[in-house]
C-alpha cells in the first residue's frame, strides 16, 4: 500500500479545527472536573451524619465508583440521549460531550485531591486545630497549600488523559480531532492517512503538555527544598 498525503493541502484546516475543539473540550472539562472533584472530596471527608449514616460521603462514594466503573463512551451517550429522552431538551453534541467528560473527570480528580490531602502530615492539621483554628481554616491555611504541590502534577496528567479520551465524543458528532479525521476520510476516501495525521497531532499535544508538567513539577520540588 502506498501512502498518499496529497489531500492535506486542501483539508489541513479540518485538523486544525479538530485540535481547537479538542483542547477547548479538554480544558473546560478538567476545569469543571476540578470544581466538582473538590466538592466530592470534601463530601467524602464530611463528618455530617444522620442516624449514624454519612449521606454526603455515601453519595460521593457511589458517584465516584459508578463513574470510574463504567466506560466514558457509555457515559457520553447516556448524557447526550438522557436530556432528550427524559427532559425533552435537545442538547447540542458539544455541550453534552463537555458535561459527560467533566462528570467523568470529576471522579478521578476527586481521588487525586484526596490523595494529595492525605499526603500532608496529619500532625500539621492537628497542630493547627490545637491552636484554635477551625476545620475550614486549618484546611485552607495549612493543609491545602502543601497539598497543592502534590495535586497539580497529577491534575496535569489528568488533562493529558482527557485530551486523549475526548476523542470518544466524536460518536455523538462533536467536531474534535478524531471527528475531523473521519470527515476527511469520508471526503477523500483515504482511511489510513487521516488517522496517522490525527495520531501525530495527539502525540504532539500530549508530549508537549507532558514535558511542560514535568518542568513545573521540577520547579515546585526545587522551591520546596529551598
Amino acid at each position: 500500500m502506498t501512502l498518499d498525503f496529497s489531500f492535506l493541502s486542501g483539508y489541513m484546516n479540518y485538523f486544525y479545527d479538530g485540535v481547537k475543539w479538542t483542547l477547548l473540550i479538554s480544558f473546560i472539562s478538567v476545569l469543571l472536573g476540578v470544581l466538582l472533584g473538590s466538592l466530592l472530596t470534601f463530601m467524602k471527608r464530611s463528618k455530617f451524619t444522620i442516624l449514624k449514616v454519612n449521606p454526603l460521603k455515601l453519595i460521593a462514594s457511589i458517584y465516584i465508583e459508578i463513574m470510574r466503573g463504567t466506560p466514558m463512551l457509555l457515559q457520553i451517550m447516556i448524557v447526550y440521549y438522557a436530556f432528550d429522552e427524559l427532559l425533552g431538551i435537545n442538547m447540542k453534541p458539544l455541550t453534552a460531550g463537555i458535561i459527560a467528560v467533566s462528570l467523568n473527570s470529576a471522579a478521578y480528580v476527586s481521588e487525586i485531591i484526596r490523595a494529595g490531602i492525605d499526603a500532608v502530615d496529619k500532625g500539621q492539621y492537628e497542630a493547627a486545630r490545637s491552636l484554635g483554628m477551625s476545620q475550614f481554616m486549618a484546611m485552607k491555611l495549612i493543609v491545602m497549600p502543601q497539598a497543592i504541590s502534590n495535586i497539580l502534577p497529577a491534575i496535569g496528567n489528568e488533562f493529558v488523559t482527557v485530551i486523549k479520551e475526548s476523542s470518544m465524543a466524536s460518536v455523538i458528532g462533536v467536531g474534535e480531532l478524531m471527528y475531523s479525521a473521519k470527515v476527511v476520510t469520508g471526503r477523500t476516501f483515504r482511511a489510513f492517512e487521516p488517522l496517522i495525521i490525527a495520531a501525530v497531532f495527539y502525540f504532539v499535544i500530549t508530549f508537549t503538555l507532558g514535558r511542560l508538567m514535568n518542568y513545573i513539577e521540577r520547579r515546585m520540588k526545587a522551591s520546596d527544598k529551598r
